[in-house]
């Protein structure tokens, strides 16, 4: 029988094993918290998706054009609950989420619908640096859809209508002196069954009409400020008095201060000028660099706000030297032009869906490979289509160089109601309530994106779809922005207003009837369908305006569309867009899938093909060969 020996180890042994015990529990939790979180299955996925952990959720600077050096992401797991409209703040929730990915979207962790009978709840918190103290303190959403209140412990600090622009709050006043701070979001969205701008989300998905998104969708970010500062500002080029005015609004500033903005070429200063607050402030540059497609030249810009010759507020942006422009070309024929020639825009319909995150692409990398592969494949703009995109979207578009075609969101009864298509003076008549929501944010897309210059055309409504008091809009958009072209209706349903006529035709092409004032566009035509099995997200019922078998085919039958515009430019066409980048959903009539696995059509050959359209002056005899691409 062996002997046993009682052996009690020393106490620093005991307390050393306590905290390798605690460290473990720490770390269990820790990585439990971390994989609590996974996409929800059912449908394809991006190849960016596996790359999202709750730790790294879009961590890049969400506002680019108005750069601060300090700022804190509050991307990540917050908690969530789906409750009744009409109930008060939950006393418990359902689980977590992954913000900024919508609701109803595989990458938010939850994939569940909302609905116009509930709301859905958000709970998170987060500590302030102890640097930032003595300044103002901003709570920034990117975009949330669609009616939002927000609290931070307790107390309520605002709330806001509209599910595409950026919003934040001043939360200074509700925060405790020391420790974790609770914020908490209630949002709630009709969809379909409401008459705000929602695009095409409704309640029961179908052909060219998606599922709904719902909640934050958009970069939630803390940003602190001086008490002092500057609010926004917009820049304006002129390239023909080499001028770009900067017109600042400042928050808690005094009569004597004075903004001085510098225009930089690299690390070069080319020019600078100051100017008291609130006059606008020109800078002359003496032989600007132009931005264009073929050149998208960006001069970086500093805003300072000074007090007593010192800067207690600085943000850094940047701008593009560019004219967008309407004027007759030799043969007297209304044309867009750009920097003063006139350049054929040939885009695609770009709607900025995602099978994984809905209206959110899963990374910043994703968000840039649309823009990328659509420069490549030879086209020089992108319609988007009555959705708004995040402000890096736009960034990278000015920084590749593409001109973008922003559609405002349509809403109302965009699905139910269509006036025939082509027929002039058809319109409906809204709610005053319904009137409010659409020119409240529509004012506040223009203010939020004024910036970006890859912005040229502003298109207010689409095919008659919550289409009202047409003049009256497109009036007041061209006097709000008069830096940029207004598009009539797209599609249809014609007023004698706007820069342009635009006509859509499918598969087409086709053009509008001739005008002496206006520039003549087709805003949609295509829609050459080829559905790739497992890059579908369904199975069957999927629709294109056409379909196609094989790759070959769909090429062939591209460039047979693609060379009867070449005539048309001479009669008078300034611009193209085919429908679309991407598959969406049921919708199979993209370049590439709706997983962006694969581009339908070799891109070289797309290319070669689009080669004839993006030139200055285009010859009618200039065709390509689908198949050798010459």
């Amino acid at each position: 029988m062996k002997k046993i020996i009682s052996y009690f180890p020393p106490s620093w042994i005991l307390r050393s094993n306590l905290i390798l015990c605690s460290i473990l529990i720490s770390c269990q939790v820790a990585f439990g918290q971390a994989v609590a979180w996974k996409p929800v299955e059912g449908h394809i996925m991006t190849k960016w998706a596996k790359e999202v952990t709750p730790t790294n959720v879009l961590p890049d600077y969400p506002r680019p054009q108005m750069a601060r050096k300090e700022w804190k992401n509050l991307n990540g797991l917050w908690e969530y609950a789906i409750a009744p409209k009409d109930n008060t703040t939950p006393q418990s929730y359902n689980g977590q989420i992954l913000v900024p990915f919508p609701v109803e979207s595989a990458m938010s962790g939850v994939k569940k619908l909302v609905g116009k009978e509930n709301k859905l709840w958000y709970r998170h918190t987060f500590e302030v640096p102890a640097t930032w103290a003595n300044q103002r303190l901003l709570l920034h959403f990117g975009a949330v859809d669609w009616q939002s209140t927000v609290s931070i412990n307790g107390k309520q600090v605002g709330t806001h209508e509209g599910g595409y622009d950026p919003f934040y709050f001043d939360i200074t006043d509700a925060l405790k002196k020391e420790g974790k701070q609770e914020v908490i979001v209630s949002v709630w969205d009709p969809t379909s069954e409401g008459t705000q701008p929602r695009g095409k989300q409704v309640v029961k998905p179908e052909g060219i009409w998606y599922t709904p998104v719902t909640g934050i969708w958009q970069t939630v970010w803390l940003e602190p400020v001086p008490v002092s500062s500057i609010k926004t500002f917009k820049t304006t080029p002129d390239i023909d008095k080499k001028t770009l005015t900067v017109a600042v609004e400042g928050q808690g500033t005094q009569q004597t201060d004075m903004i001085k903005v510098i225009a930089m070429d690299g690390n070069k200063e080319v020019a600078s000028a100051t100017n008291p607050i609130g006059q606008p402030v020109a800078v002359t540059i003496p032989t600007p660099k132009l931005w264009s497609p073929d050149s998208p030249f960006l001069y970086d810009v500093k805003i300072q706000l000074l007090r007593n010759g010192k800067a207690i507020d600085e943000v850094s942006s940047y701008a593009g030297m560019r004219k967008i422009s309407l004027a007759k070309d030799k043969q007297g024929i209304p044309r867009l032009m750009l920097n003063n020639k006139f350049v054929f825009q040939y885009g695609t319909l770009d709607q900025g869906w995602w099978p994984d995150g809905l209206y959110t692409a899963p990374t910043d990398e994703a968000l840039k490979f649309d823009i990328e592969k659509t420069k490549e494949m030879g086209f020089n703009m992108i319609r988007k289509h009555v959705k708004v995109e995040p402000a890096r979207w736009y960034m990278h578009c000015d920084k590749v160089g593409i001109l973008v075609w922003q559609d405002m969101p349509s809403g109302d009864k965009s699905a139910e109601w269509k006036a025939p298509s082509g027929i002039d003076g058809q319109e409906m008549t809204r709610t005053a309530e319904s009137e409010a929501h659409y020119k409240r944010e529509w004012k506040a897309i223009i203010d939020a994106f004024y910036n970006y210059p890859s912005i040229v055309m502003w298109v207010p409504f689409n095919e008659g779809w919550g289409q009202f008091k047409t003049e009256e809009i497109i009036n007041w958009t061209t006097k709000y922005d008069p830096s940029r072209l207004i598009n009539g209706p797209s599609g249809g349903n014609h007023f004698p207003v706007a820069h342009t006529i635009d006509h859509h035709q499918y598969p087409g092409p086709g053009m509008p009837p001739t005008q002496q004032e206006r520039a003549m566009v087709l805003g949609e035509f295509g829609g050459l369908g080829l559905p790739v099995t497992g890059h579908l997200w369904q199975e069957k019922d999927n629709w294109g305006y056409r379909k196609y078998q094989t790759s070959d085919t769909l090429t062939m039958k591209y460039a047979d569309l693609i060379n009867q515009i070449p005539d048309m430019i001479i009669k008078g066409l300034s611009a193209a867009i085919y429908t679309q980048t991407t598959d969406v959903e049921g919708e199979v009539n993209g370049l590439m899938t709706y997983d962006r696995a694969m581009i339908k059509m070799d891109a070289d050959r797309v290319r070669q093909i689009n080669s004839v359209l993006t030139k200055p002056t285009v010859s009618p005899s200039k065709k390509v060969n689908a198949a050798s691409g010459q």
